[in-house]
């Protein structure tokens, strides 16, 4: 039934937040222009994809989701599984913010959570390391 689930992050610019996932070493397969600037982006590595929007891209696409009292206004947070902890560690940008530095959670997994550019939160983490 469901096949996969990937963020979309909507944010005020998207151009900021490449060099952050291309250190990461994802690779830009979409990106679709809103104006002057890119309205939506697609990043993927190994099968791992994330999306962002502009909020000036959203309200012109979708104008209802940023509508209600859950309207979009804050940082999101994504989680990631790696299989080599100490490698995806290696190239997360040296001017990352890092919210929570590498800990062993109480479930186990090896954990690392820093600030993309646009604010959001990503973790990396591997099960057991």
């Amino acid at each position: 039934m469901y096949k996969k689930i990937t963020p979309i992050l909507i944010v005020d610019a998207i151009e900021p937040v490449l060099p952050f996932w291309q250190a990461l070493g994802f690779e830009q397969v979409v990106a679709v222009p809103h104006g002057d600037r890119i309205g939506f982006v697609i990043l993927v590595r190994d099968g791992v994809e994330v999306m962002y929007q502009t909020i000036a891209s959203v309200r012109d696409d979708t104008p209802a989701t940023l509508n209600g009292p859950h309207a979009v206004g804050g940082a999101a947070a994504v989680y990631i599984e790696v299989d080599d902890f100490d490698a995806v560690a290696a190239r997360v940008p040296k001017d990352a913010e890092v919210v929570v530095p590498r800990r062993v959670a109480p479930y186990g997994s090896t954990e690392l959570f820093v600030r993309d550019p646009a604010g959001n939160i990503i973790g990396f983490s591997q099960p057991g390391a």
